[in-house]
């Protein structure tokens, strides 16, 4: 075994089953994978929608081994594609990229590679087809079939509109005996539609499966001070890895440095960092010499790790798509990630003027207020995730939110509630926004409440008990509900004709609030020990010490750490404890060349 490498003539002889559990070392098929890769198979074009760990990648690397010639993806980011070659090259399949990080010498060897039939699995930038002597190197090369992967990034009505994406509908007339397939992860039933008319497939066959990411428990929070509301929740992750996201370029250096300075090691992460710095902080959280991240939306489309344990937004993102998408970076090897929203009704108005006179400003104002409405309304948030993406979610409680795992209690009464703030807004004559307005209802005086005098309304302190922070997500939920709106030039509060409504008694908002500190408490001890008990009869101290092993392997080879191998590959050898390599070839993702190469390297530290 030890001598095993892979052949193209071996792969024609095996089911895709077999190159699965062989090459990969992964017993079944997760929803849809199986019939994406017969429709590749089939030579039939096909659209598929696969959430982030669900696998897409297998789904077109598995028919690119079994089938004669070579595949070609068109990947948008080099980091990505580094990836995924290291990760084939790993399991001895021959793969290659195409980008601007080669030199002369590595750009000239895998061109004779290519024209020399010895690639299976080449990867490019879309920007590459625009020039000519690309499309004579694949015309020469026997091309099977084409992926498009992030095919959202073709649709104007994504969240990654890119131009060049726009461009591959040519790919069908360049190329007429190569079948195209879409892999996207995130894709409404708008983006589809379009995806399907701008790459004009043929015949396509189209798969979408669950949005739902089951191991992600979603929990959206008011922002009161992002710091310490972070530094909190870094207390609950503790040695675990995970992304910190902010919108401004300014918010993740001035949170970076604060959490450098409590004692949390991180690297800050957005567009204004020199491209090398950009390019060391990557590789630095790849390869696990870091755990934590901050960053702005620009990092992550390119990271493949797979042990992220949280995801903490700091804002509002500005749509459901990048949410759903960045949360997805969490959790990648199916095991529990925490996903923690920080939101104000200040984001809005940020993206909003962001937005500017963009050309798509209309769809993306249309988005905007979607995910605003997702974060204000009181729900199961894994529904509202799939009725976005129009599915049907299965279960009546997903316990895996705030909402479901009862982390936040409905408001008894809260049409009297609702009915507070609209007549506290409508006594300041709707000339003052949210934050004025919370400090009137919770009787709190400032300069500017004793300049109006505020504090003689009949609406001052009528909110004792709440606190202002309540009062504030009370807002909010109000604003998402339409019972108020915001008024676009000046952030005032405006009662809306459903909020007339509401003081007359007719119709009445759901409202939610925080926890008290106590009940808080035991529902987070309660959550520890589910997350405890889902790690099973693990012995910690063996699975550090094979996570040190992966790291020093991960170092010497350069590649990131989970392409060595992912920790649910880790946990279960620190739960089986393997004594031979026939016991090790049958632990989650072990296929053979890794078993030859690594069995008793790994073997060594468990019999330790």
């Amino acid at each position: 075994m030890s001598n095993f490498s892979v052949e193209p003539a071996q792969y024609r002889k095996a089911s895709p089953l077999q190159l699965l559990k062989n090459i990969w070392g992964y017993d079944g098929f997760r929803p849809i994978q199986e019939e994406s890769i017969n429709a590749i198979l089939g030579k039939q074009d096909s659209l598929i929608v696969l959430p982030t760990g669900g696998g897409k990648s297998l789904c077109f690397q598995i028919p690119a081994l079994l089938m004669d010639g070579m595949a070609v993806v068109l990947s948008p980011l080099i980091s990505l594609m580094k990836d995924q070659v290291d990760g084939l090259k790993e399991m001895g399949v021959e793969a290659a990229s195409l980008n601007s990080s080669l030199d002369w010498d590595e750009t000239r060897e895998t061109l004779d590679r290519v024209r020399a039939g010895r690639i299976k699995i080449l990867y490019i930038a879309p920007e590459r087809l625009r020039h000519q002597k690309t499309l004579e190197l694949l015309k020469q090369a026997r091309v099977t079939f084409f992926v498009i992967d992030e095919a959202h990034c073709i649709s104007h009505w994504g969240h990654d509109f890119r131009e060049d994406y726009r461009q591959l509908g040519s790919v069908k007339s360049l190329f007429p005996d190569a079948s195209i397939h879409a892999f996207t992860a995130t894709a409404t039933q708008e983006v589809q539609k379009d995806i399907l008319d701008q790459l004009q497939l043929t015949d396509p066959v189209v798969r979408i499966a669950p949005i739902d990411r089951e191991n992600l428990t979603y929990r959206i929070l008011p922002r009161d001070s992002a710091s310490k509301q972070v530094l909190y929740l870094l207390e609950q992750h503790a040695r675990e890895a995970g992304i910190i996201y902010c919108i401004r370029r300014d918010d993740v250096e001035k949170i970076s440095l604060e959490l450098n300075r409590a004692g949390h090691k991180n690297v800050p992460y957005h567009a204004g960092l020199p491209d090398e710095v950009r390019r060391k902080h990557q590789e630095l959280f790849s390869q696990e010499k870091v755990n934590l991240v901050v960053a702005t939306v620009a990092f992550g489309m390119g990271i493949d790790r797979s042990n992220i344990r949280f995801v903490i937004h700091t804002a509002m993102p500005k749509n459901i798509e990048h949410y759903q998408q960045e949360t997805g970076r969490a959790g990648r090897d199916g095991l529990p990630a925490a996903c923690t929203l920080l939101y104000s009704g200040a984001d809005y108005r940020t993206w909003e003027t962001i937005l500017g006179d963009s050309p798509q400003k209309e769809v993306m104002m249309e988005k905007l207020n979607a995910f605003y409405r997702f974060c204000t309304e009181p729900q199961c948030r894994h529904k509202a995730f799939s009725s976005y993406f129009g599915q049907t979610y299965p279960k009546d409680n997903c316990d895996a939110c705030d909402y479901c795992l009862k982390e936040m209690e409905m408001v008894e009464e809260p049409l009297i509630a609702a009915q507070k703030i609209l007549s506290c807004v409508w006594r300041v004559n709707q000339r003052f926004g949210a934050d004025h307005v919370a400090n009137v209802l919770a009787g709190q005086t400032n300069e500017n409440i004793v300049r109006w005098e505020h504090d003689k309304l009949s609406t001052f302190g009528i909110m004792p008990d709440s606190a202002k922070s309540t009062i504030r997500s009370l807002i909010e939920q109000l604003v998402g509900q339409n019972y108020l709106r915001r008024d676009p030039e000046y952030s005032t509060l405006v009662i809306t004709s459903l909020g007339q409504s509401a003081l007359k008694g007719k119709s009445t908002p759901v409202l939610a609030k925080p926890l008290a500190k106590e009940k808080k408490k035991a529902v987070e001890k309660e959550r520890r020990q589910r997350q405890e008990q889902s790690w099973g009869p693990m012995d910690q101290e063996l699975f550090a010490k094979l996570r040190e092993k992966r790291m020093e392997l991960a170092m010497q080879k350069s590649v990131p750490a989970f392409i060595i191998f992912g920790d649910k590959s880790l946990k279960e050898m620190a739960v089986r404890k393997p004594k031979t390599v026939e016991a090790f070839a049958q632990i989650y993702g072990v296929g053979e060349r890794k078993c030859a190469e690594y069995a008793e390297i790994f073997l060594s530290v468990i019999r330790g």
